[in-house]
Order: structure tokens, then sequence, then C-alpha cells
């Protein structure tokens, strides 16, 4: 049994017979708002639905101990990537074919998780539209390669959330991916990698026993990583963040691993700022 959404609590778990595919459906398809959900065909998933619940819950579990704050973030809406155009389904077959690959080299299981993926409303966009981006927008306005994309395991989404950008409203995006893990290794915090070490690895972590960090170097982003839906939220109180964000990390620093900076580090620095931010919300 695959596990769609909290791989550690068998009480939100379900096959993957059980849930339409991330290629198919017949959802009505409804913009709530975001200019890119017609042009790519997206369906918004029904609030009475089965898809709707447990994405929802691996969504508030993920919140952890920040229950306060989970009460004051709102769902809006869940869409479903159809990948109809043909650049989507081009990358969700790619994504078929890697997967059968992985899973032939590793002995059978190709260690396909769910992983959220936390950024701007832009850059969200444009990964549905065209992929993952080798270039990132900086501060500034600068542009920058990454080495890698990070992505949150499924209980661990308020790391994401905090990758997120929310607009004046409070409303921001989050991508729930499926990621083709294969076998891990871990990357150490004095490391200047930016591809598996060896051909007998095909992803890396921050922690193999408790991962926070699942780690696809760049050159797999769009063949190992498979958007399936989209997220809109509220969270009013992440309307200050860029008061602090500098201080604790950058655009590409948030989402894009970098091994000189302990990835725990990167966290604690960030929940610290985050404490801040909050504190003079009555929770």
């Amino acid at each position: 049994m695959n596990q769609i959404v909290v791989e550690d609590q068998v009480s939100v778990t379900i096959g993957d017979d059980q849930i339409p595919c991330a290629t198919s459906g017949s959802n009505e398809i409804d913009s709530d708002g975001l200019e890119f959900v017609v042009k790519n065909g997206l369906a918004k998933i029904q609030e009475s639905s089965l898809e709707d619940f447990i994405i929802r819950t691996s969504f508030f579990s993920g919140m952890g101990q920040n229950s306060g704050l989970a009460k004051k973030t709102k769902i809006v809406a869940i869409h479903k990537n159809l990948n109809s155009s043909w650049s989507g389904k081009a990358r969700a077959q790619s994504f078929q074919v890697f997967s059968k690959a992985v899973a032939d080299k590793c002995g059978g299981d190709a260690n396909v998780k769910y992983a959220w993926y936390g950024a701007a409303s832009d850059e969200i966009s444009d990964i549905v539209m065209h992929g993952f981006s080798w270039c990132l927008k900086a501060d500034g306005n600068r542009d920058c390669s990454r080495h890698s994309i990070s992505l949150s395991p499924a209980k661990f989404s308020f790391d994401s959330v905090l990758s997120s950008e929310v607009d004046e409203n409070g409303l921001g995006l989050l991508l729930l991916c499926r990621v083709i893990l294969g076998k891990q290794e871990v990357v150490t915090a004095d490391s200047n990698q930016f591809h598996p070490s060896s051909p007998e690895f095909d992803s890396s972590v921050d922690d193999l026993s408790a991962p926070r960090k699942y780690i696809v170097w760049s050159p797999y982003m769009n063949s190992h990583i498979l958007p399936c839906y989209i997220i809109s939220f509220e969270a009013p109180y992440l309307r200050g963040k860029k008061d602090f964000q500098a201080a604790t990390d950058t655009k590409s620093e948030r989402n894009s691993w970098k091994p000189v900076v302990s990835c725990c580090s990167q966290l604690v620095l960030k929940q610290v700022a985050f404490k801040v931010l909050v504190s003079n919300v009555q929770l």
C-alpha cells in the first residue's frame, strides 16, 4: 500500500488505487482567483471527497506543535494537476518511466513519497506551467542557479508553509508532489556536493532516520518530482514574514539545499524568527 499523505500515521493512509491519479479526473475546473488554474486545466477537489479529507488532514497534522497557528490557517481550495497540456503529459510520463527505472535499480522499490513544496505564488505557477527551473529570482531581482530542490516530508507541512510567500490578503500556495527518492544518502553541513556522490544514490536527506528535508538534485528535478496538487491557503500571520526573512535566509536558500549551512540550523533560526513575528498574535 502506497500512503497518500502521512506516511507514519495509518489512520490517514490510502492506497493509490483508491484515489484518482493526478493525470486523470473529471472534476469541474474552477479558478478560485488563481489565474493559472484555467490556463492549465487544474481541477478543483470537492470538499466532501476523500482526497480533500486526506490532504487537509495531512496539512494540519503537519503543523506539529503550532496548533494555535493551525487555527489561524484556512485552506481555501485544493486543485488537482491533471497534466492535460502536452508538456504536462510528457512530465507525467517521464515520472512513470523514471519510477520504473529507479525501482528496477533498487530491487523493486523506487521509494516514492509525497512531499510539500512552498514558494511564492508566481514560482508555483511557473512550476505547474513549465516545470522546475534551474534559475531562481534572488533578492534584488538577481537570477541565481540552484543545485537542488528541497521538499518537506508529508508530515512536516509547516516547514513548507514557512517557505511560501503570501500576498497582501494572506493567501499563499503549496504544492503536494510525488517524489522519487530511491536510495538516499545524507548530505553533511560542510559538503559542497551538487549531485549524487555515486550512481548508487538517487537523492539525499538531512537525516536518514528522521528526515526534515528531501533533496532532489537539479538534473532530476523534472523527472523525479511530479506536482500533483496545489493547495491555496490563508495565513494572515505570515504577511509580515518579509520583514525578518532576510535575517534567516534568502529566497534561494529556503528551497535550494545549501550544505554549507546545516538544515537543522536553518530550521532553528527560522523558527526563532517566526516566534518573533507571532509574539504579538494572541493564539
